[in-house]
């Protein structure tokens, strides 16, 4: 059984660190009160047989979008694309949309651009299902379907449970839609291993990343997007400069940068992926790199540990666990988690 840290007493406990580790519970209570809206969902959608699906989303939001994408062309085999919205917003084009699932998730559903491309894909044929946390929402108004986050208030700039709340509503929905029993019945089992998880101990990270100047962030196929939130919450938490990229990507040009000391976390969920981010990993260590690895053994890495389960939901697993370690490495860099510089919680993108 990997090793696990002591709860941190409340009095010490950041909003950040309070709000992700609520999220085990909220989303036992999403997955329960949405099981007949994504059944609803699900059945349409196999009934309208989509010709492809476009995600709307910004920062987080967009993140849970690259996990949508991997899983849906993996289980649906639709072809899934994130929409430019300033292709709408600033450029005023509108794509021909008819009979395409437009995707959009958001905490707050009001951002002006998220506005403005929905509206704008509805005009032009799609139809639109909302992954939103503020049910009453201008986004949940102009959805025809809407899947509540069920996330509750978020006070931190930091986005942590709707990140999580989203990734889960997302599997729920395509569960659904391609009636993956084995999917479904894992799910009822995520709060748990979230619960878990959440007590794994990350604290290498911590330990290694303290005086980091720069980092990458390494994930494929359905561990991606957790590599892309990863590398956005170790820039806006921990003041740590992180990129994201795909464990097949990364052997182009940025593997230049590769060499002794360099840190990489990587993210590696037990699926088709495995061997080659298990060969990556080679190739990173003997490059000389620093190896953080959640996934797998390897023993010139460092261990960051992950329950087994479902390969799906690993990925969501990680970040909770990722989560409290954040926390914990923003605070050891001298920075406050819940009110990174220059940022605010909803991001009015025009």
């Amino acid at each position: 059984m990997p090793a696990r840290e002591p709860r941190e007493p409340p009095e010490r406990a950041t909003q950040m660190f309070l709000e992700a580790a609520d999220a085990p519970a909220l989303i036992a209570g999403q997955l329960d009160a949405n099981r007949k809206i994504v059944s609803r969902i699900g059945a349409m959608l196999r009934t309208r047989s989509p010709r492809a699906v476009v995600t709307g989303a910004r920062g987080s939001s967009d993140n849970a979008a690259t996990y949508a994408k991997y899983l849906i062309e993996t289980k649906t085999a639709t072809l899934t694309s994130s929409a430019a919205m300033s292709i709408t917003s600033v450029y005023t084009a509108s794509p021909h949309l008819d009979d395409v699932l437009f995707l959009a998730i958001s905490q707050s559903g009001q951002s002006p651009d998220l506005l403005a491309t929905v509206a704008a894909a509805k005009a032009a044929g799609a139809f639109v299902v909302a992954l939103v946390n503020d049910e009453n929402s201008p986004l949940a108004n102009l959805a025809d379907h809407v899947v509540p986050l069920h996330a509750g208030p978020e006070r931190s700039v930091a986005a942590t449970k709707t990140y999580l709340a989203s990734a889960a509503a997302i599997a729920q929905l395509v569960a659904a839609w391609c009636e993956d029993a084995r999917l479904a019945e894992a799910l009822d089992e995520l709060p748990t291993l979230l619960e878990k998880s959440w007590t794994l101990d990350w604290s290498a990270a911590v330990t290694r990343l303290k005086s980091a100047r720069d980092l990458y962030a390494i994930g494929r196929g359905l561990g991606y997007g957790a590599a892309q939130e990863a590398a956005l919450k170790f820039k806006e938490t921990c003041g740590l400069h992180a990129e994201a990229f795909s464990a097949a990507e990364v052997r182009h040009g940025p593997m230049a940068l590769v060499k002794g000391g360099f840190p990489l976390v990587v993210f590696s969920q037990d699926d088709e992926t495995r061997s080659g981010i298990s060969e990556l990993v080679d190739s990173f260590v003997e490059a000389g790199a620093d190896v953080l690895l959640a996934g797998f053994p390897h023993p010139q890495a460092r261990a960051l540990p992950v329950l087994a389960a479902h390969p799906v939901l690993q990925p969501i697993m990680m970040m909770q666990s990722f989560y409290r370690m954040a926390d914990a490495l923003a605070r050891a860099r001298g920075f406050d988690p819940d009110c990174p510089p220059h940022l605010h919680k909803v991001t009015e993108t025009v």
